[in-house]
């Protein structure tokens, strides 16, 4: 039954509608609205067709009728319109199976552009029929419908947003049936079209399958739009993209039924003489089936979709090829096809001219039928035939299909031959009475009634539903720029109350929609538009509406404050600016005076003359004031450059009266905006915030009148949600922490110290909730404190810190958890600072914490026991009062006492077996601390911190620091392992003594001139040496079993002082390398005592290459007399002395020399006593490895000192410096003499009592060795030229010479050497002497002979050939 009424209405009602739609009477026309508004609410799912038919004729025809438009028509359309957008479904209904439908003209689009163009008015400089009262009325009316339809479109999108949320709620069974009721009841109540007809041709569509169908549309649109300009680019455009196929077969399809063409465009394509158009044309032609058909029917049927090209050559081709194909469907019709094509060409030329007006004579039926003579291969075609086709084509014109319609603008066309319309339209635009009503179409009417009946026969296209929101942006991608061009021309041109109030409904609707379907761009541009209305920001011409504008803003951020992101900051921006004109309402002091020394004069009575009492002359010519009432851009923050100009009575009349205006907005509307912050979800409060920050910078840096509306807000804003939970505060912070953080390194100092105290209060406030173990957003929320602490150059904004630090932590101490590590963030960069009130003030406060508050520190999180390390470390090193950094050493050991004995109380086994551990200074201990050492990560910061202090330029804190550190090492070494005293040896101990023992040779190669004499590069004085080295031989001979491995170390230091030129230091090690070994003693093994001399050795010989290149510099200074060989140097030793022959840079060259050569000397010497000292001391516990590195030892040193002895020419100038300076000379002969006697002691004492190294060493061979060497030395002292080195065959003249006294003197020094020879020489046993005497005879025989050996030396000669060299002669 209802399918039977469906067809009835479309064969009789729909067929009268269509039979009176072109009668003028008002009546009919209404009625016809009517009947087409019941229609569209109860059987749009069944009239899909129809109606899309009937909106372009009866509604989209008279609402674009912009110049000439019948006034009670277009009301009554208007008025249409209006019912239509009330009822949402429709609105989305019509959007869905039009818009989105590829077949199916744009209704949506057009209406609302329709409504855009009443809403503007004609164009300017045009003429129409409205008189200005109707113009206007059609201005608000349309104005109304836009406002309708996006309010609709809310409804909707509320309304499944809501029906989504319950099926959440619902169980699947239950919610397949609310699916059923998703359309709002028609209007007076009747029941929907979806309730009436719910399976009548409807489907339910998915957004995103209508998205894909409203693309295609639009590409397709595109593509055809770029073919009816270039036609080759529009086909290359639609094949690239895939709307049609790449064959030839494709392309004359869519050329042959796609509307909206441009039928010249067609043929032009088609006349084309290039491979793929001709190959399309050929195509085209082959899809017509002329069989049966007259000629001049074909040709007429053929022409019907296209209009042949202008060109001859392009018409040519199209003919052949039409000729071609009506021989092959009508094979006898012709002989050949050339008659065919003779033939069309000839049927082409008699159209156009029976039917241009420009041809004057007209060609006859006998001159038709004689052009086409002999065409049929020769012969003629019947007369009859030819008389027939001429008849036909005079008395009906070969016409396209668009030829009959009136001419329309292109777009129009398009739409209008896409649904098949143009019959419709040519129609109705006829002018025709009432009374002559359409009967002379009646043809048309007949085609158009049998076009009914056939898509009644036929299956209706689908009647989409939709009930996902999504369509709504594409809704609004539609309809927002008309929308925003309509309400703001409207807000802009009209002071009519209703007119405005309406414009703003429209932004308030259109914001929600925009804001809520998540479009930025839309919903901002709507947004910012209201926004300019307000005019805040050219207060001067406010007036009501822009007032209204204001309260709008108000409602917006209240209604839509969840989505509306980064458009908060036109809103709040816009709050400011209400605020700034309410405190100068009031005559109240701006902002800017609180943070700049004002400019005015004190204020004086108010000026009772204007009427506004509470106005004050300095207000109201105040700058501030001055650039309000002259107003800006809106997007401008600061004031004009003609603010300085004083204002008119009559201006300050008009923005007083428009500040009476803002009177209706109170203090509450605008703190309700802030209150309702807390409803806010958790993205829209961040975005909130975001904005809020925004706009109090954009305030805060205003260079003539900051403002501090926003940060007060801030403040506000904060506490009202500080209850939200921790995911949502933490990003809020992240937010505010940055805001801070700006602010408070502003360089206007009073902004800075506000924002701060903000701060203040807001940590403040916080540090009264408690906090759980492990979290960490107490440290969040006080790192801006140490950021401003730490890059602020001012000194008021860093004590302000200090200040307000101090008094949150003492009087909310049991509260602070994580925030610790800021606290002592902020302590340390206080530490560091150039002020010396701000590290009083912080150490102070420092040291009350860790008194009295030491185990709130570590309660929660032990990690802050290093942040407090590190804090007190960097009060050691303040340079304005040592007090302060001798305390905070002593609060180091309190921290270690406390470390040692338990003090912190959570987590004592965690983290502290990681890969590596972190030292203070940021180096990584490679070493693996897998024994579980109980804090090695908090003892590492302290125990470097304090080794660092040791080189503390001020003793007294190097004293400190070095007794703390070994005192603690001491204390608490029992609680460390093997693996973590490794550790501390290498990263804390030993470079305690790095300036020492790591003394670098390098300096040797420096030129003098640029090298200290005292250069160790130590600040230890000589009491802080034996303090060190004291410290280090208790710890390591105290903890000897755990720490020995670490002897080789220890010993380096000692002997690194050893090394020092400096006689303090040398002594000290000296002393504590005999205190060590003796403390130790017996504890020692073989192989470590091997260790020490090994040292001992390295030292010794390590400096000797370095000494000799200082030493070997002499030889580039060149000295007179001193040229020549040696055998001449005793006879230019008593030359004069001159300052001449030595230049400044030569002299301080020698000097430098001198100094190193004594410094050399005193080591090597005092290294040699070291050995011997331990030799004598701890000779049964060494093992003969130690004796053979002894002996090494002393042989080593001796050759040097050989070495440095032949060296005569640059010791002569050495000697030469020293007489200018008139300094000693460096004690060469007794470097070697005591050398020699060293060595030659050692190895006696081993002869007499080393029997057990005779395996490993031949001691007799290296005690004549020794001797040897002693007595060559000396006869080449007493210039007597040893047997040793004269020819066996030649045979020297020996002749007396006379000695200086320098070698008397030297001769004597090694007097006592050569006895200790010829005594050791004697010592030997009888075989061993008989076996040496051949190598030494002859050196006897020397001494014998010269001349100028003493009489102790000849005593010793003789005493051994009469005990020695008489029994082997004897025997």
């Amino acid at each position: 039954m209802r399918g039977k009424f469906l067809n009835a209405i479309k064969q009789y009602l729909c067929l009268s509608l269509l039979k009176n739609s072109a009668l003028s009477a008002m009546a009919i026309f209404q009625l016809q609205c009517s009947i087409f508004m019941n229609l569209l609410s109860k059987f749009r799912s069944g009239l899909k067709k129809e109606i899309g038919m009937f909106f372009p004729m009866l509604i989209l025809r008279v609402l674009e009728n912009v110049l000439q438009p019948s006034f009670l028509q277009k009301m009554t359309v208007l008025n249409l319109l209006d019912k239509i957008s009330q009822d949402p479904q429709i609105i989305i209904d019509i959007f869905v199976n039009y818009d989105c439908d590829v077949d199916a003209s744009n209704i949506f689009e057009r209406i609302v552009n329709g409504l855009l163009k009443t809403a503007l008015g004609p164009p300017t400089g045009s003429t129409t029929a409205l008189s200005p009262a109707q113009d206007i009325t059609f201005r608000h009316e349309s104005v109304k419908c836009l406002v309708s339809i996006i309010k609709s479109m809310g409804a909707w999108m509320d309304q499944q947003i809501r029906i989504g949320d319950l099926d959440l709620a619902k169980s699947p069974e239950s919610s397949s049936a609310a699916e059923s009721q998703l359309i709002l009841n028609g209007e007076e109540g009747n029941a929907s079209d979806h309730e009436l007809h719910p399976d009548v041709n409807s489907e339910f569509s998915d957004a995103a399958t209508l998205e894909q169908r409203r693309a295609y549309k639009i590409e397709l649109h595109k593509g055809i739009s770029l073919f009816n300009r270039k036609p080759s680019k529009g086909i290359e455009f639609l094949i690239s993209n895939k709307k049609i196929g790449s064959s030839p077969e494709h392309v004359a399809l869519f050329l042959k039924n796609t509307a909206g063409l441009d039928e010249t465009k067609i043929g032009d394509y088609l006349g084309e003489r290039e491979e793929f158009p001709l190959k399309v044309m050929h195509t085209y032609v082959d899809s017509f089936n002329f069989k049966g058909m007259d000629f001049g029917e074909a040709i007429r049927f053929f022409l019907q979709g296209f209009r042949l090209p202008g060109e001859a050559q392009k018409i040519d081709r199209i003919m052949e090829k039409f000729a071609e194909r009506y021989c092959k469907c009508n094979p006898s019709s012709f002989s050949s096809a050339d008659t065919a094509y003779v033939l069309a060409y000839s049927v082409i030329m008699l159209n156009t001219d029976a039917h241009n007006s420009m041809v004057k004579e007209k060609m006859t039926k006998a001159d038709f039928v004689r052009n086409n003579r002999g065409i049929d291969d020769g012969k003629d075609l019947p007369e009859e035939y030819l008389g027939a086709l001429y008849d036909q084509i005079v008395k009906n014109e070969i016409k396209m299909n668009a030829d009959s319609s009136a001419p329309q603008n292109k777009q129009a066309n398009s739409f209008n031959r896409l649904l098949g319309l143009d019959g419709i339209f040519n129609l109705v635009n006829w002018k025709q009475s009432e009374e002559k009503a359409v009967g002379a179409n009646g043809l048309l009417i007949r085609h158009i009634q049998e076009q009914f009946k056939s898509n009644s026969r036929k299956s209706e296209s689908a009647y989409h539903i939709v009930t996902d929101v999504a369509i709504l942006r594409f809704m609004v991608e539609v309809c927002w720029g008309p929308m925003l061009a309509a309400f703001s021309v409207t807000l802009d041109q009209s002071d009519d109350r209703v007119a405005t109030t309406q414009c703003l409904q429209g932004f308030r609707h259109a914001v929600h929609v925009t804001a809520v379907m998540g479009m930025q761009t839309q919903r901002d541009a709507f947004v910012t538009s209201v926004a300019k209305f307000t005019y805040l920001h050219c207060a001067g011409d406010m007036k009501q509406k822009n007032v209204d504008a204001v309260k709008a803003i108000i409602s917006i951020a209240i209604e839509d404050g969840d989505h509306l992101y980064e458009a908060w900051e036109h809103i709040l921006t816009c709050l400011s600016r209400i605020e700034h004109l309410q405190l100068l309402g009031e005559g109240a002091p701006s902002d800017a005076t609180f943070f700049t020394t004002p400019n005015f004069e004190s204020e004086e009575k108010a000026l009772k003359t204007l009427g506004f009492s509470s106005f004050k002359k300095g207000t109201l010519q105040n700058p501030a004031m001055v650039a309000v009432v002259r107003g800006s851009s809106y997007d401008s923050t600061s004031i004009g450059v003609n603010a300085s100009a004083i204002l008119t009575t009559e201006q300050i009349n008009n923005f007083i009266s428009n500040l009476n205006l803002l009177d209706q907005i109170g203090n509450f509307e605008l703190n309700h905006v802030f209150a309702h912050s807390q409803r806010l979800n958790g993205e829209a409060i961040v975005a909130f915030v975001k904005a809020l920050c925004k706009v109090s910078i954009s305030e805060l840096q205003s260079p003539t009148d900051p403002r501090v509306f926003g940060l007060t807000k801030i403040v506000e804003i904060a506490h009202y949600n500080m209850n939200r939970i921790r995911l949502v505060w933490s990003r809020i912070w992240n937010v505010l922490s940055d805001f801070f953080v700006s602010v408070g390194l502003s360089e206007n100092l009073s902004v800075a110290i506000f924002a701060m105290d903000s701060l203040r209060q807001l940590a403040m406030k916080f540090l009264e909730r408690e906090e759980l173990a492990n979290y960490n957003f107490q440290n969040e929320f006080l790192r801006p404190f140490v950021i401003v602490m730490q890059k602020s150059n001012t000194t008021e904004i860093r004590e302000l810190i200090v200040r307000c630090i101090s008094q949150m932590v003492l009087s909310r101490v049991s509260n602070v958890k994580s925030g610790w590590k800021s606290v002592f963030m902020v302590f340390t960069a206080a530490a560091a600072d150039e002020r010396k009130n701000i590290v009083l003030l912080a150490f102070e406060t420092m040291e009350k914490i860790v008194r009295e508050f030491f185990p709130y520190i570590t309660e929660t999180e032990t990690m802050t026991f290093t942040d407090c390390v590190r804090c007190l470390l960097t009060f050691t090193n303040s340079r304005f009062n040592s007090d302060v950094s001798l305390n905070a050493i002593a609060f180091l050991r309190f921290c270690a006492v406390r470390l040692a004995d338990g003090g912190l109380v959570c987590n004592k086994k965690s983290n502290l077996d990681g890969p590596s551990v972190v030292l203070a200074n940021g180096i990584s201990d490679i070493q693996d601390h897998t024994d579980n050492d109980d804090h090695v990560s908090f003892w590492n910061p302290l125990l470097s911190g304090l080794s660092k202090l040791t080189s503390d330029p001020r003793s007294a804190i190097r004293k400190s620091s070095l007794e703390v550190l070994f005192n603690i090492l001491k204390d608490h070494g029992h609680l460390f392992s093997y693996t973590f005293w490794n550790s501390i040896f290498r990263s804390v101990i030993f470079p305690v003594y790095n300036p020492v023992s790591g003394k670098r040779e390098q300096d040797a190669h420096c030129p003098p001139s640029s090298v200290s004499v005292h250069n160790d590069g130590s600040t230890w004085d000589s009491e802080t040496y034996s303090v060190a080295a004291e410290c280090l031989i208790d710890l390591f001979v105290t903890f000897f079993d755990v720490v020995r491995s670490q002897l080789p170390g220890v010993v380096s230091v000692l002997t690194g002082f050893i090394r020092s030129p400096v006689q303090g230091p040398a002594s000290t090690g000296v002393a504590g390398l005999v205190r060590l070994t003796g403390d130790l003693g017996s504890r020692l093994s073989e192989e470590e005592w091997k260790e020490i001399f090994l040292c001992l050795k390295d030292v010794a010989m390590s400096t000797v290459p370095g000494f000799m290149k200082v030493l070997r510099t002499m030889n580039k200074i060149e000295v007179p007399h001193i040229s020549q060989a040696s055998a001449d140097l005793e006879s230019s030793s008593d030359h004069d002395l001159t300052n001449d022959e030595f230049d400044d840079d030569n002299l301080q060259t020698a000097t430098y020399v001198v100094s190193r050569t004594k410094n050399h000397i005193a080591m090597q010497l005092l290294i040699a006593q070291v050995a011997t000292d331990l030799y004598k001391k701890h000779q049964l516990s060494l093992s003969a490895a130690s004796i053979k590195v002894l002996t090494e030892l002393y042989s080593s040193i001796a050759l040097h000192a050989r070495e440095m002895n032949r060296e005569s020419i640059l010791l002569k100038k050495l000697q030469k410096a020293c007489s200018i300076l008139e300094i000693s000379g460096p004690p060469m002969v007794h470097f070697e003499n005591e050398s020699f006697q060293n060595h030659l002691n050692f190895l006696q004492n081993l002869h007499l009592h080393g029997h057990f190294v005779h395996d490993e060493i031949n001691l007799e061979q290296e005690l004549v060795d020794v001797c040897e060497k002693v007595l060559d030395i000396y006869l080449n002292c007493a210039g007597s030229v040893s047997s040793f080195h004269k020819s066996d065959t030649l045979s020297a003249p020996h002749r007396k010479l006379p000695l200086s006294s320098a070698k008397k003197e030297e001769i004597a020094a090694r007097t006592s050497l050569v006895i200790s020879a010829l005594q050791g020489l004697s010592g030997l046993k009888k075989d061993s002497f008989r076996r040496y005497i051949p190598r030494f005879f002859h050196l006897l025989v020397d001494l014998v002979r010269s001349e100028h050996t003493s009489g102790e030396v000849q005593h010793a000669l003789s005493n051994m050939f009469r005990s020695s060299v008489g029994q082997v002669i004897m025997d």
